[in-house]
């Protein structure tokens, strides 16, 4: 079929399937008849003459039609019964059984199995039958008829695997588009979890460490200028740094492009977390020390990032509710997984209110990193007093695996 002639067809079919079907069945009714009457309008020499009786009989081998999709059945019994009185009686009898074979069509594309293999039968049986009363009948036209009628049947089968294929086809696909709506949300609310657990972390640190340095400022401001203005130095510096990690986030989520004036710098890593240890000692007072075992391995980028926001929470928690003076991270290295340990020596969970006891939003986003990588995260009292925060990371081998 060429471009041109399939630019006009199939707009054409849309429409016909978007018509009424009373209107397109009706159609097709007076479409039958017509062709029913071309042999009464052009009679072969001996064919029986139109009759008021043959046209009413050829009437009511058409006009159920109009009712084929609403009642099958009962518009198939209706030419049914007409199409064999009207060849029996010569009023003339039908070249071609035009209703019979739209019918038989229909019956085959939408009625139940009984109806349709029962009208297939009955139809078979009933041209054999009516073709034994007609006069001088030939081999070949009981082979005609017969295979008009299997023909029509046989469409009507096709017509019907191929809208039950294109319903599950068209299933099919509004499952896939329910599955893709999903995964896109639930990658759309992980994501804003991971935005809002480093927006948390990273304004939390900065404000503690600000805060703490800004209730020390007063005090010594008279009596230690050079205190109070290292103090007020450091609340620049933590906003500074704050400023630097919303911008490395909000860069990610504007999806910037990077240039020679504006270089998005990747997020902290294990590497990053001596500048931590080494910030929070000098601006918050806090003696904290950073002790490694092992062989360092190598890590996902999203461990990574996970580890240095673990400690960094874990320390800012320190800082803001146990009221520490000296604080332990280790970092244990291990052929599969890498263990962090923050311990404080200041108040225990039980005096930590919200965040110690473990419904804080500091320590959930805690166990969300670590679970979010495929580790797992504790909480609890230190074994000498204070808190411990233990938290196990897999490397980059292991990690697929404890994903799952």
């Amino acid at each position: 079929m060429s471009v041109s002639a399939q630019s006009w067809i199939t707009p054409a079919v849309a429409r016909l399937r978007a018509a009424n079907p009373y209107v397109v069945d009706a159609a097709l009714a007076a479409l039958v008849l017509f062709a029913a009457s071309l042999q009464w309008m052009f009679p072969d020499d001996g064919d029986d003459r139109l009759t008021w009786q043959g046209f009413l009989l050829g009437a009511g081998t058409a006009v159920p039609l109009v009712w084929r999709r609403r009642a099958p059945f009962l518009a198939a019994c209706g030419v049914s019964v007409f199409t064999p009185v009207m060849a029996v009686y010569h009023a003339p009898p039908p070249d071609v059984m035009y209703g019979g074979l739209v019918v038989l069509y229909t019956m085959a594309a939408i009625a139940p199995p009984w109806q349709r293999r029962f009208m297939l039968v009955g139809w078979l049986a009933g041209v054999s039958l009516t073709m034994m009363h007609k006069e001088g009948a030939q081999p070949f036209e009981y082979a005609f008829q017969l295979l008009s009628c299997v023909s029509a049947y046989g469409f009507g089968m096709l017509a019907r695997l191929q809208r039950a294929y294109t319903a599950a086809l068209e299933d099919r696909a509004r499952r896939l588009e329910r599955e893709r709506a999903a995964d896109t949300a639930r990658a759309v609310a992980q994501e804003r979890a991971k935005i809002a657990r480093d927006m948390h972390d990273i304004l939390a640190h900065a404000v503690s460490l600000m805060v703490v340095q800004a209730e020390a400022g007063p005090v010594v401001v008279r009596s230690d200028p050079e205190r109070a203005e290292a103090a007020f130095d450091a609340i620049a510096g933590a906003g500074r740094d704050a400023m630097t990690q919303l911008r490395r986030i909000l860069g990610v989520l504007k999806d910037e492009p990077v240039n020679e004036t504006s270089v998005r710098l990747p997020q902290p890593g294990v590497a990053a977390l001596t500048d931590l240890v080494r910030q929070v000692s000098e601006t918050a007072g806090l003696r904290v020390e950073l002790h490694a075992t092992g062989e360092p391995r190598p890590l996902h980028p999203d461990t990574e990032v996970a580890a240095y926001r673990v400690v960094q929470e874990a320390l800012t928690n320190t800082v803001k509710h146990a009221y520490a003076s000296r604080t332990r991270v280790e970092l244990d290295w291990t052929e599969d997984q890498l263990t962090l340990t923050v311990t404080d020596d200041g108040r225990g969970p039980a005096d930590r209110g919200g965040s110690g006891g473990g419904t804080g939003h500091g320590l959930i986003g805690i166990r969300e990193r670590a679970a979010a990588c495929g580790g797992t995260a504790r909480t609890g009292p230190g074994p000498d007093g204070g808190f411990r925060v233990v938290v196990r990371l897999p490397v980059a081998v292991g990690r697929q695996a404890a994903l799952g």
